[in-house]
C-alpha cells in the first residue's frame, strides 16, 4: 500500500502494448509519492514522447500529462525544434530500424546511447512538421472513430440478445447443448502460405492475410490456447491458426446467436490448461443452452443483420484507410511528397 493507489499515473511498457491511442494519459496502475522516492521510475512532462525500448520494443505514445514511466521506456522530451506528434510517427516509421537496434541475452533493449545515436530527416520547419502529423492524425482519428462505432453496435446487438433469449425467453423451447447448434473444428498452421487477401486469426486478432481461406461461410472462432476470451465472429473466407477453433453452423440463422452466447461466458474460468489458458472440444460442446425457436433465430438476425453489415463496412474503410496512412507515412517523412499536395 505504500507503492500502489496513490495519484500519480505509471505507465509500463504493458499499457502501451494494448493502447491504441495517441495520446495516454493513465495505466493499469497509479503509484504513490514514496513509492516514486524509492524506485528508478521518472516522471515524463505533459507530451513527452514515450517509447518502449525493452521487450516489446517500438510501442509509442505520448503523453498527454505528467506520468511516471518504469525502466522500460526510453522518452524524448521534445524541444522547440520539433512537434511532439511528429515525433509520434517519426519513432513508428522507424520503429524496425529502432527495434534491430536492441541487443541483450536475457531480454533486447534499445540502451539510452542508442537511441541518442539515431539518425532522422525532419523539416526544420516545426509548421511543416505540424501539417506532416495532422494528415497522418486524421486518418488514424477516423479509424478510432469507427471503432467506436463497431463496440458501440456490438453492445446494441449484444443487448437485442440479452433481451430476447436471457430476460425474455419462451419456455417452449428446447433445452440442449452447444454441439446441437455447431460442429468446433481445429485451425491450422499457416506459416507455409504465401501471402494474399485472407485474414488469419489468432487469439489476438487478424495476423497476416495469406493466399487461401481455411474455411468461407459464417463462423464463430474461440481462442484454443492463450486469451480464452477473445471470441470472434467472421463472415468472410478466412484462415485459422493452430491455436484457435472454428466453428460450422448446424442450423440456419445461428451463427450471431452462437457469437453472442459464447462471447457472454467466461472462458477464461473454464481453462483445462496448467502453463498455458487452454480450452477444449469437450468443455465447449458440453455448454447448456436453451435452443431458441427457428421463428426466433430469424427474428433476431434479421434485427442484427443491419448492424453487423455496418461494422463490416467500417472494418473495410480502416483497413483502407490504414494501408492510406502506412503508404503516406514513409513517404511524407522523406520528403517524396509534399504534405501539401495531400487531399483528404
Amino acid at each position: 500500500e505504500d507503492y500502489y493507489g496513490g495519484s500519480i499515473p505509471w505507465i509500463t511498457p504493458k499499457d502501451l502494448s494494448s493502447f491504441k491511442g495517441r495520446y495516454i494519459t493513465s495505466g493499469e496502475r497509479n503509484i504513490t509519492e514514496k513509492g516514486l522516492a524509492s524506485c528508478s521510475a521518472q516522471m515524463m512532462p505533459k507530451d513527452a514522447v514515450l517509447f518502449t525500448s525493452r521487450a516489446p520494443i517500438g510501442y509509442v505514445a505520448i503523453a498527454s500529462q505528467s506520468v511516471c514511466t518504469n525502466q522500460g521506456f526510453k522518452s524524448i522530451v521534445v524541444n522547440e525544434k520539433a512537434d511532439p506528434l511528429f515525433v509520434y510517427y517519426l519513432l513508428k516509421y522507424n520503429k524496425d530500424a529502432i527495434e534491430a537496434m536492441g541487443s541483450g541475452t536475457t531480454f533486447k533493449e534499445v540502451s539510452g546511447k542508442t537511441m541518442r545515436a539515431v539518425k532522422v530527416r525532419i523539416p526544420l520547419d516545426v509548421s511543416y512538421q505540424k501539417r506532416i502529423a495532422a494528415v497522418l492524425d486524421s486518418l488514424d482519428t477516423k479509424i478510432e472513430n469507427n471503432e467506436r462505432i463497431n463496440d458501440n453496435l456490438q453492445q446494441q446487438a449484444q443487448a437485442i440478445y440479452s433481451s430476447m433469449f436471457i430476460d425474455n425467453p419462451d419456455p417452449a423451447w428446447s433445452h440442449g447443448h452447444l454441439s446441437d447448434l455447431i460442429t468446433v473444428k481445429y485451425g491450422k498452421d499457416h506459416k507455409k502460405l504465401a501471402d494474399g487477401i485472407y485474414p488469419v486469426y489468432g487469439s489476438g486478432g487478424i495476423m497476416r492475410y495469406v493466399e487461401r481461406p481455411l474455411y468461407n461461410k459464417e463462423s464463430v472462432l474461440i481462442p484454443r490456447k492463450g486469451t480464452l476470451n477473445n471470441v470472434m465472429y467472421a463472415n468472410q473466407p478466412f484462415w485459422s491458426v493452430d491455436t484457435m477453433f472454428y466453428t460450422e453452423m448446424k442450423l440456419p440463422n445461428v451463427a450471431k446467436f452462437v457469437y453472442h452466447f459464447v462471447k457472454a461466458k467466461d472462458l477464461a474460468s473454464m481453462n483445462a490448461g496448467s502453463a498455458v489458458p487452454s480450452m477444449t472440444t469437450d468443455i465447449l460442446n458440453a455448454m447448456e443452452v436453451v435452443i431458441p425457436s427457428a421463428s426466433a433465430l430469424e427474428e433476431f438476425e434479421s434485427l442484427v443483420a443491419p448492424m453487423y453489415e455496418a461494422m463490416e463496412a467500417n472494418d473495410v474503410q480502416s483497413k483502407a484507410l490504414s494501408q492510406m496512412r502506412d503508404t503516406l507515412l514513409p513517404k511524407l517523412m522523406s520528403g517524396k511528397i509534399d504534405v501539401s499536395s495531400v487531399q483528404l
